[in-house]
C-alpha cells in the first residue's frame, strides 16, 4: 500500500519523502477519534486517510511548484514538523511518551458467516489483506484513468503539458493528496494493530525504506512497488541470522538495481527476453 501510493505521487514527477509524516498523522487522528470522541474504528480509519489527504493538499498547494530535490526537502521538513507537533502538544498526544492501550478495531460479526474480533494476528491479517486489495484496485484504476495518463504526461514534459492547457499544479496536488490518503489509512491501521503510537514511530528511515521498495521493484510499472515490497520483506526473514548486516544488504541491492537494472525488478523479464533474443540472433547468424 505504501510503496504503491508513493509511486502514484512519483508519477507526477515529484518525489515525496513525507509518507512517514502522513502515517503519523493518520495514526494519531484515528487513535484520538476513537479514544477521545468514542467514534467507531471503521469511521476513524477512513477519516485518518482523509485527514492526511487534506493536510497534503494544504502543504502541497503552495510548495508543489518546487521541482526536484527542493520539493523533497520540503516534505522532509513537513515530516519533522509533524513529529515536533506530536511531541509538544502533550495535552492531546501525551508528548514523547506516546499513547498506549489503543482499542482494537470493532468486531465484524456476520452470524454463521464471519466472526472477526481481532484478538489474533490472523484476524488482522485478513483486515489488512482487504485494505491492501481495495487500495491497490483504487490506485490501479486511478493510474489507468485520464488522471493517470495526465500524470504521466506531466512527468515526461511538465512545461509542454502546461502549454496545452493542463493544470499541472492541480494534478500534482491531487496525486500528492491521493498518495497521502493511503499513507494516513495505513498509519491508522498500524496504531490499532500495535495498540500504541509515539511521535517517532515512522521516522525518516521508515520513509526511505518505502522509497527503496519502490525503487528496487521499479516505478515504471504498477507491479514494481508490490514486487519490491514483497522481495525486501521476505529476504530479511530468510537471512535472519545476518540481521545486523541488513542495512548493508539493502544498500547493495539498491546500488545494483540503480546501476544495472534502472527499470527495477519488474523490468527483469523484459531484460531477460532481450538477452535471449540476442543470443538466438547470434546463433542464427553463425548458422
Amino acid at each position: 500500500m505504501l510503496a504503491s501510493s508513493l509511486r502514484l505521487i512519483n508519477m507526477s514527477g515529484q518525489l515525496s519523502l513525507a509518507h512517514g509524516g502522513m502515517m503519523t498523522v493518520g495514526a494519531y487522528v484515528s487513535t484520538l477519534l476513537v479514544m477521545k470522541l468514542g467514534l467507531s474504528s471503521w469511521v476513524a480509519l477512513p477519516l485518518a486517510g482523509f485527514s492526511a489527504a487534506i493536510i497534503a493538499y494544504l502543504v502541497g498547494f503552495p510548495f508543489v511548484r518546487l521541482k526536484g530535490i527542493y520539493f523533497s526537502i520540503v516534505t522532509i521538513f513537513f515530516s519533522e514538523m509533524v513529529v515536533l507537533t506530536a511531541q509538544q502538544w502533550r495535552s492531546l498526544t501525551n508528548g514523547s511518551t506516546g499513547i498506549f492501550n489503543i482499542p482494537r478495531p470493532d468486531p465484524i460479526v456476520i452470524p454463521g458467516i464471519l466472526n472477526l474480533i481481532f484478538s489474533s494476528k490472523v484476524d488482522f491479517y485478513y483486515l489488512v489483506l482487504v485494505l491492501m486489495l481495495i487500495s491497490l484496485l483504487i490506485l490501479y484504476a486511478v493510474e489507468n484513468s485520464r488522471i493517470g495518463l495526465t500524470l504521466r504526461g506531466i512527468q515526461q514534459a511538465d512545461s509542454l503539458s502546461e502549454s496545452v492547457g493542463i493544470n499541472t499544479i492541480g494534478f500534482k496536488v491531487l496525486a500528492f493528496s491521493i498518495g497521502s490518503f493511503f499513507a494516513g489509512l495505513t498509519g491508522g491501521f498500524y496504531s490499532h494493530y500495535i495498540l500504541a503510537i509515539a511521535p517517532d514511530s515512522f521516522g525518516f528511515l521508515y520513509t526511505i525504506n518505502i522509497l527503496v521498495y519502490m525503487t528496487v521493484g521499479g516505478d515504471k510499472k504498477f507491479i514494481g512497488p508490490i514486487l519490491g515490497a514483497f522481495i525486501l520483506t521476505i529476504l530479511p526473514e530468510v537471512m535472519r541470522p545476518l540481521k545486523a548486516f541488513m542495512p548493508f544488504f539493502y544498500a547493495t541491492v539498491l546500488i545494483v538495481v540503480i546501476f544495472f537494472m534502472p527499470e527495477g525488478m519488474a523490468g527483469l523479464p523484459e531484460r531477460l527476453k532481450r538477452v535471449v533474443r540476442k543470443v538466438l540472433e547470434k546463433k542464427t547468424k553463425h548458422a
